[in-house]
């Protein structure tokens, strides 16, 4: 960018000194006396005065004298020369046809022919310089324009999608534990009183001898010859088993008092 930019002020200077030092070539015009006529002498005395007033001269113009050698000659004078035609002291003299005149200042000039009477019968012009018209100014060449930098769109960074928490799972409660139901010990039923007040006889216990001790309840034995111990009483006994033991109880001790 910053290349481009040096080299469009190079042409923008460049443009500007040529056209600073070359005003003749760029706006310098020729224009050939008398058109067509040429420089001669002409039909009348106003031909050259004529032509002069219809054309616009600048410094820095060309003038051409269309003559042949050794018949006219161009004698750049004085207006008192001018005026009288006097061909003694001019200020340039060209000879040799076409000849060929710049004009490099600004204000009256005025040329004649010196030979014959060619000055009194009409061959001279008078004509105005203008100055110079200054150089268009030159159309400064378009700065280019930076291009802007595209800004890159920052990437949105996706957000974290949030985890459910976990449902909790109910657990389940512990199973009420099936409690046995105690079943009372079964207990041999009270003798009934026997008629006229007589004691209840006690219960002959199996394999006993009548009237004599209760025989020893063998303990059921295990394989190898263990006694089993009985199993344990309930740990919860209702009412009932409590008053049937209690009645088995005093059954057995006064049978054991009686005998």
């Amino acid at each position: 960018m910053a290349t481009r930019i040096k080299f469009a002020a190079f042409v923008v200077l460049l443009a500007a000194v040529l056209a600073t030092t070359l005003p003749e070539t760029t706006n310098a015009a020729v224009h050939v006396v008398g058109d067509a006529t040429g420089w001669t002498v002409p039909p009348s005395t106003s031909t050259y005065a004529t032509w002069a007033s219809g054309k616009t001269i600048k410094v820095g113009d060309t003038l051409v004298f269309n003559f042949p050698s050794g018949v006219h000659d161009v004698a750049k004078v004085t207006k008192s020369a001018y005026d009288n035609c006097n061909t003694t002291s001019p200020i340039s003299l060209f000879t040799v046809g076409p000849a060929n005149v710049t004009l490099n200042s600004s204000g009256e000039e005025y040329f004649i022919c010196t030979f014959g009477q060619h000055c009194p019968l009409g061959q001279k012009l008078a004509i105005n310089v203008s100055a110079a018209s200054p150089p268009p100014s030159p159309t400064p060449a378009p700065t280019p324009r930076p291009t802007p930098t595209p800004t890159p769109t920052p990437t949105p960074t996706p957000k974290p999608s949030p985890t459910p928490a976990p449902t909790p799972k109910p657990s389940p409660g512990p199973s009420p534990s099936s409690t046995p139901t105690p079943t009372p010990s079964s207990s041999p039923s009270p003798s009934s009183p026997g008629p006229s007040g007589q004691a209840p006889s006690s219960p002959t216990p199996s394999g006993g001898t009548p009237g004599g001790p209760p025989a020893p309840v063998p303990a059921a034995n295990t394989p190898g010859g263990t006694p089993t111990a009985p199993p344990p009483p309930s740990s919860a006994p209702t009412a009932s088993v409590v008053a049937t033991s209690l009645v088995v109880a005093m059954s057995i001790a006064i049978g054991v008092i009686v005998c």
